[in-house]
């Protein structure tokens, strides 16, 4: 009886759906926003209806999705990008790692053209982060500065494939290689973007990604640690867990079958072992409610890629006739970007003004955003908290991203009128 209304409920689910959806005007374009169907919600109403609601079935089901699509030995879900960004780091200064981990003082390489938490776990775990510029276009690191920036403090090189644009992973790559560094990718705007025919966020000692509603997939609010290092994902695993020694799965008791015969730290034989806490962690795990929609969000993962290809490149044709005022953006060498935006830096002498700009595209139904923070050393935190870092050079091509760049939409709700539609308003206002 209780399938049988379940079912019921299901497909009351199907029919909400298919009578409240609506299709979007052609003048309106986000620059980003959740696409879905029925089976989302069917997967949302059916994980709740179990009432486990916590890490566990649906969970489990997402996690083997992510790591069958990206060839991946182990994904661990969390609550957000950010979250996942910080995971990652403090990982990478547990104990367990020696030498090689890092610990206060030591520096890490990124960039100041992006967001917040890319950097923030930085400054979190006591490290500093060390400034390189970027090059207009591909927003990619400089690979000259990141060798100038190497220093005998040098333990990290941590920064995100541009909005889906991949970083020059075999040169950023090589240099790891080179002076024992560790590489970790924030991989939050890139899901589905490839470098040498191989998935990023692979490539990485670890990666992260971030689910959150604007992304490539959304779980309402989440985000994934990826790695191929077995010893990596058990600190990571643990670190996600309040810092607990036990791995056993949510809801499971005595994996290890010695739950009671342990002696760890200065704690007595036989302290119970699920509470034993070898990291300082904290709760940051899934739930289940969102790993359901995950789990159908995956299946959509491919075409979701191959519209915001297609968006782009129908985008870019359109916009190419405005190159004397733009400066448009170009994929990374040997890649093949599955867009996260479609990113524009105004060329100086072209006369417009980016708000101006902004505020006209608004105005008129198109969504805007910024690279992000721009230049984060200009940030209030960063100048108001006296952030300790360390920069190489002047990182120009960094303040003209602070100034002149803005970004608008590829995400896969839009269609062919939408795109025409921002280039119409783009030629009206230029024409002005």
């Amino acid at each position: 009886m209780s399938d049988e209304i379940k079912n019921k409920i299901l497909e009351l689910v199907k029919e909400y759906y298919v009578k409240s959806c609506e299709k979007l005007p052609h003048n309106k374009v986000p620059v980003s926003g959740k696409v879905y169907d029925e089976k989302e919600l069917q997967n949302l109403v059916e994980a709740s209806l179990e009432g486990w609601w916590t890490e566990g079935k649906w969970n489990s089901i997402f996690e083997e999705k992510l790591k069958n699509f990206l060839n991946i030995d182990y994904a661990l879900t969390v609550n957000s990008g950010s979250s996942a960004n910080l995971i990652a780091l403090k990982t990478l200064t547990s104990i367990k790692l020696g030498d090689r981990r890092i610990k206060p003082g030591d520096e890490i390489i990124t960039v100041a053209a992006g967001f917040p938490t890319t950097v923030n776990p930085i400054i979190e775990i006591g490290a500093t982060p060390v400034f390189v510029d970027v090059e207009l276009g591909t927003y990619d690191a400089k690979v000259e500065e990141i060798k100038e920036a190497i220093s005998s403090k040098t333990k990290a090189i941590f920064m995100a494939h541009t909005l889906g644009n991949p970083f020059n992973i075999r040169a950023i790559k090589e240099i790891c290689e080179e002076h024992n560094l560790w590489l970790i990718e924030d991989n939050c705007d890139a899901l589905g973007s490839k470098y040498g025919g191989k998935y990023t966020g692979t490539f990485g000692d670890l990666a992260t990604l971030s689910f959150y509603p604007a992304h490539h997939i959304t779980t309402a609010e989440g985000g994934a640690v990826l790695t191929n290092d077995p010893q990596l994902y058990q600190i990571a695993r643990s670190i996600r867990d309040w810092g607990r020694d036990c791995w056993c799965p949510t809801g499971k008791d005595n994996t290890c079958g010695r739950r009671f015969d342990w002696q760890l730290g200065k704690l007595p034989y036989g302290y119970d072992h699920k509470y034993i806490y070898s990291e300082i962690g904290y709760n940051l795990k899934m739930t289940d409610l969102q790993a359901s929609i995950g789990v159908s969000q995956m299946d959509k993962l491919e075409s979701f890629t191959k519209k915001r290809k297609e968006n782009f490149e129908y985008l870019y044709n359109k916009l190419k006739e405005f190159e004397d005022y733009f400066i448009l953006p170009k994929a990374t060498e040997n890649s093949e970007p599955s867009w996260f935006g479609f990113l524009l830096t105004i060329k100086e002498g072209s006369k417009i003004n980016r708000t101006k700009f902004m505020q006209h595209l608004n105005n008129n139904g198109i969504g805007t955003r910024l690279l992000f923070g721009g230049n984060l050393t200009k940030q209030p935190y960063f100048v108001d908290y006296g952030i300790k870092y360390r920069q190489i050079g002047n990182l120009e091509n960094t303040d003209i991203v602070m100034n002149n760049t803005f970004w608008i939409g590829v995400y896969p709700a839009l269609e062919k009128e939408h795109l025409d539609y921002v280039y119409e308003t783009f030629k009206k206002y230029l024409e002005r």
